[in-house]
């Protein structure tokens, strides 16, 4: 099976070899069919906001750096009865960039998918949809939106307006300084834990709660409690509301290094 990596754009980037992750080492199709894989790459222009629609496979990054402009690495995968069925159906598969949106289009009922790594600048506007693949965001502040079906969510220093749900997958997240900068986070799950990492003099107004689980924390205004599905309660005399929920599942809030 051969992978090629075409390189759509040879601007300079400041970001080290190690920040672009997303590759062709490891493939989410299985079975017998041939495989194709490649990784496509187009600048666009910063609209101020961002929307990425993942459907119908595929999960997608989105990371803050700092440059005004756009990095949209598409990760398209396809499969065929042998390597030239496979890639001429990646061939198919036509990457969406422009106008502040980001969405492909390929054959129905065929077995391609795309998953995005895109890079943003800091303040930026985001509209997330994935069906069956994972959301993770990095160090982006604005009015962020997400929901996936099937798929875990990884939020790592996100601030602003941060609100999203998935289906069938974990929600973590990682927070830094002493309280939130913005309106809040309010992230749900239906069949999974919360993980909160967080400084221990993090400022904030706690809402968490779970259907078939519990809620515990290395906070003194959580250690010592009987295990509870719901808690509302200030965090270091309060802030910005975290809203934290699930149905099967625990919310756990750990103490950072």
């Amino acid at each position: 099976m051969k992978y090629t990596l075409p390189l759509l754009c040879l601007a300079a980037l400041p970001l080290a070899a190690q920040d672009k992750q997303l590759n062709c080492d490891e493939r989410s199709f299985g079975g017998s069919l041939a495989r194709f894989c490649e990784i496509r790459e187009q600048t666009i222009p910063s609209a101020g906001r961002l929307a990425i629609d993942g459907r119908p496979n595929g999960g997608m990054s989105v990371k803050a750096w700092d440059r005004a402009d756009v990095l949209v690495r598409s990760k398209v995968q396809s499969q065929g009865d042998n390597d030239g069925d496979a890639k001429a159906l990646a061939a198919q598969v036509i990457i969406h960039a422009t106008g502040g949106q980001v969405a492909a289009d390929g054959p129905s009922g065929k077995p391609w998918s795309v998953s995005y790594e895109v890079f943003v600048p800091r303040q930026t506007d985001l509209n997330l949809t994935a069906r069956n693949g994972g959301i993770r965001i990095e160090h982006v502040r604005g009015n962020i939106e997400f929901v996936t079906q099937n798929g875990g969510v990884h939020l790592t220093r996100v601030a602003g307006n941060v609100k999203g749900r998935t289906q069938n997958g974990g929600v973590h997240v990682e927070l830094a300084g002493n309280h939130w900068d913005g309106a809040g986070l309010d992230v749900k799950t239906q069949n999974g834990g919360v993980h909160v990492e967080m400084p221990a003099g993090y400022s904030a107004h706690l809402d968490a709660s779970t259907v078939n689980g519990g809620v515990r924390g290395d906070f003194p205004e959580l250690t010592g409690q009987k295990r509870q599905r719901q808690v509302s309660r200030d965090l270091n005399g309060g802030g910005s509301p975290l809203r934290l929920a699930t149905v099967n599942g625990g919310v756990h809030l750990q103490k950072s290094s």
